[in-house]
């Protein structure tokens, strides 16, 4: 019986993700997914600048841009059209691509799921309901419904959505933020570009007590509405094709796009008490829930994707299996913050009293004229974890456009992925021969930035980027991780060996690595 490095349970988009960066990594995948074919149904709407460098990091972000839509901002209005709340996303953001993109789910589901088809360390099996784990010395062994044997594998990633059998299986309790409301969500496709068709809002809450409406584009091609329901019993009535209809002939006229989907969905907020249990991990809906306000579900999933599969990718190679504990102290913050403001927006949003609407309309329209200006959504960055202590440590690292060795593009493509060391090399500063060696062997890649094309080595900083960046925080170089997370800054070149040693503790391979599987129900 083969033992594979991982399995992947869940073949949504987190699953497809956690698979393609594993496989990409060279490591033997299985992905287990209870259904006989992909959904093909639209469920997530957005995704942002982040989630696009991640797609690109697998190759696929070319491929994707046809068939997305490039907001530019997101409306909050009253009944009466009344502007409460404006969000304001750039055309290039601080990852090097658009701050909001809107999209049709099975577009990306099939663009990754060919990504992941492609890798020949990768194999998936659909129709395969997994009904039990058990930890045994060296892995997991994993039932699946109707077949004769068990998978085993190093470690699991359950990315099984919010009624995840994993964290039932492995008795994980959740923490419900109280927040839960009853919508009914009615997906389009467009047919037509006549009179009106460029007029439907592609990002607008309509923050009615009346009927609170969110519209939302799906594409260039479909469109979402949805409708708060007063109780979730009511959804067979007002489901019905015609009542659905009636319910968005102000915005779509009925000649000029077809009905593809209406479903009934409870909005929650959710998150697990823990999202490891020895060699199984939760990623996703699985580990956190949130409402959909600020279109971060889906994005959320892919951070913790990208998060795991770095670390992962060192401990399968015999780093210190602690290091996965570093998952949820990292993730769990930026969740829960996500959550919060979700929630907060989603207050705004639900409000069905009228006397209590009318305050809050004038409330918001006078801070709205009080900033002058569109509100930016901000996140923080990584709670504890693997990274330093330096100011920037845990935050993003911007990405811009640059040159190097005739190559002109984003950071990312140019210069490479993985662990970077990038020098403010432009006083001419260059890491002495110890240091370069000892970044060579944790397969850190090294670059300094110049003002013009003057080494070898050197990049060019087109955008200003990098240049900006160096210039506003006073640092002499940056190493920053494969999730594009900052491990940590310094402000001297003769600082940088004991950077590199904090990375050197987390992923080289130890001599004797843990017996592990304790956590896993027997």
């Amino acid at each position: 019986m083969p033992m594979y490095d991982v399995a992947v349970i869940g073949y949504g988009p987190v699953g497809m993700v956690t698979a393609a960066l594993l496989g990409q990594a060279g490591h033997d995948v299985i992905v287990l997914e209870r259904y006989p074919t992909l959904y093909n149904l639209p469920r997530a709407a957005i995704f942002d600048d982040e989630t696009m460098r991640t797609f690109d990091r697998l190759g696929l972000a070319q491929a994707l841009l046809p068939t997305l839509h490039v907001q530019r901002n997101y409306e909050w209005r009253n009944g009466a059209g009344e502007l409460l709340i404006e969000h304001d996303f750039a055309a290039v953001g601080g990852q090097g691509w658009a701050e909001w993109y809107m999209m049709y789910q099975p577009y990306l589901e099939d663009a990754l799921d060919g990504l992941v088809r492609g890798l020949g360390n990768v194999e998936i099996r659909m129709d395969s309901r997994v009904t039990a784990l058990h930890g045994t010395h060296d892995g997991v062994d994993i039932q699946v419904e109707g077949a004769d044997d068990v998978v085993s594998a190093r470690y699991v990633v359950a990315c099984d959505g919010g009624n995840s059998f994993t964290r039932a299986w492995l008795g994980v309790g959740q923490e419900d933020y109280g927040f839960s409301e009853p919508w009914m969500v009615c997906d389009f496709q467009l047919t037509g570009d006549g009179p009106g068709a460029a007029d439907i809002p592609k990002a607008r809450q309509v923050c009615d007590p009346e009927q609170p409406i969110s519209i939302i584009s799906l594409g260039p091609r479909h469109h979402r509405f949805s409708f708060m329901l007063d109780s979730a019993d009511s959804f067979p009535v007002e489901r019905e094709p015609d009542r659905v209809w009636a319910r968005v002939a102000a915005y779509v006229d009925r000649s000029r796009a077809d009905l593809i989907r209406v479903a009934t969905y409870t909005f929650r907020s959710l998150v697990a008490e823990r999202w490891r249990s020895g060699r199984v991990l939760l990623a996703g809906d699985a580990a956190h829930q949130m409402p959909p306000f600020l279109g971060q579900g889906m994005c959320s999933g892919i951070r913790d994707a990208q998060n795991i599969a770095f670390k992962l990718d060192a401990v399968l190679r015999g780093a210190d299996d602690a290091l996965l504990d570093t998952y949820q102290s990292e993730r769990e913050p930026h969740v829960r913050a996500i959550i919060a403001k979700g929630i907060e927006l989603g207050r705004v949003q639900t409000t069905r009293d009228p006397i209590a609407a009318a305050e809050r309309d004038a409330r918001l329209i006078a801070q709205r004229k009080a900033n002058g200006r569109p509100d930016k959504m901000r996140f923080p960055g990584l709670g504890p974890g693997l990274h330093d202590a330096s100011a920037q440590a845990g935050q993003l690292m911007p990405q811009g456009r640059v040159e190097s060795h005739g190559a002109e593009g984003l950071f990312d493509a140019v210069v490479g992925r993985g662990f970077v060391l990038l020098v403010d090399g432009r006083a001419g500063a260059s890491l002495d021969a110890p240091t370069a060696e000892l970044a060579a062997r944790l397969g850190v890649g090294v670059h300094h930035l110049t003002d013009r094309r003057l080494t070898a080595e050197g990049i060019t900083d087109f955008g200003g980027v990098y240049g900006r960046w160096f210039d506003e925080t006073d640092r002499a170089a940056v190493l920053w991780r494969p999730d594009f997370y900052i491990l940590g800054t310094v402000d001297a070149l003769s600082d940088v060996p004991a950077l590199l040693k904090t990375l050197a503790n987390a992923v080289e391979p130890v001599q004797a690595p843990a017996t592990l599987g304790e956590g896993i129900r027997p």
